[in-house]
């Protein structure tokens, strides 16, 4: 692929000044709409759904509906006795009731673009609802693909003048080998110190990970002492295609084999209907090949009732302190391209 225009530090200074200076509407940042009420927690819409005129489960009256990607407002949570019992949690939005599966909650973090960035990559994250994907082409000039999602993590590897002239940063995608550009604002690059281990000192042999795929529930253990308890995803008890694998997730006993901050799961095509899955964050395999692993999700809210392709789906500051806790110990800094990932004999997992 070739590539856009890099940026001398003077050029950097200059488009950073300007898009501070110009915060009017721009198409590759859009995220100043007017009906978003600041007050209000913002969520975005993960797949097509229903507004209901009453929080009734499962056959409430729909009085509109919502697609992927659109932005509402949430006014106040309810967990009414009608449930779902394994997710009873519902949104009160603009005309109704939205069940909280499906809607990722959000917020709008602007950042200020960095400059000096080494090749050898540095972690970001996503810190507004979605950043669109763009390619550039020396004959297409910048293509648009797929999107990436709010707390999705990536490895940033340049810094670019975008489509619109101001600071881009250049993406590098693990799977495919290639490289895309999202507006610099859209990420936050993660100190070190922000996935740095948690509680280093126990000694690995007295952690451990217990999933109870009956009650879609994740404990983990330092000793006799709980030190997390929360709400899975496991896979689901499907086997669509006959010649590949099933979607159940495996009971046994297993030990984290490795770890990756962020992993494209999926095809590799960066398929805009949701299908592909670029960044997926705080990535610990346990069963590899063929691929189970604990993961944040940023595609459903739905945790308590089996929904994935056989990994172990965890909301995402969990999966990130899951990630944190458990060995082999990520290592920083990242001193090259072989540091994006860590193997070796980690932490123990149980099944059941």
């Amino acid at each position: 692929m070739d590539m856009p225009k890099q940026l001398n530090r003077r050029e950097f200074l200059r488009l950073s000044a300007l898009a501070l200076a110009g915060m009017a509407y721009n198409p590759f940042s859009p995220f100043t709409d007017e009906y978003l009420e600041p007050s209000a927690p913002l969520g975005r819409v993960t797949r097509d759904m229903s507004v209901f005129r009453a929080p009734t489960w499962p056959d409430g009256e729909t009085v509109a509906y919502l697609h992927r990607d659109e932005l509402i407002n949430i006014y106040y949570q309810i967990t009414p006795a009608s449930g779902p019992p394994y997710n009873p949690v519902w949104y009160r939005v603009w005309n109704g009731y939205v069940h909280s599966a499906y809607v990722q909650k959000v917020q709008i973090k602007l950042n200020t673009p960095q400059q000096n960035l080494s090749e050898t990559g540095h972690l970001g994250e996503i810190t507004v609802p979605y950043s669109q994907i763009y390619q550039y082409s020396i004959y297409d000039g910048w293509v648009p693909r797929s999107r990436l999602y709010y707390l999705s993590t990536h490895w940033v590897v340049g810094i670019d003048q975008g489509p619109d002239e101001n600071p881009w940063y250049r993406l590098f995608d693990e799977l495919t080998r290639e490289q895309y550009h999202v507006p610099a604002e859209h990420l936050h690059l993660i100190p070190d110190n922000e996935y740095a281990p948690i509680s280093p000192q126990v000694p690995p042999h007295d952690k451990r990970i217990e999933v109870s795929l009956a009650q879609q529930s994740l404990t983990a253990y330092e000793g006799d002492r709980v030190v997390l308890s929360t709400q899975i995803s496991s896979g689901l008890n499907q086997r669509p295609d006959p010649d590949d694998i099933a979607w159940n997730t495996p009971p046994g006993t297993y030990h984290i084999q490795s770890k990756y901050p962020s992993k494209h799961m999926g095809a590799g095509d960066l398929a805009g209907d949701g299908s592909d899955l670029p960044g997926v964050p705080w990535t610990c395999f346990f069963l590899s090949p063929p691929g189970y692993a604990f993961h944040g999700a940023y595609w459903h809210n739905n945790f308590g009732i089996q929904m994935s392709h056989g990994c172990i789906n965890m909301k995402t500051e969990e999966a990130r302190w899951l990630f944190r806790w458990t060995t082999p110990i990520f290592h920083t800094p990242i001193d090259s391209r072989a540091d994006w990932y860590q193997t070796g004999y980690g932490t123990l997992v149980k099944i059941t």
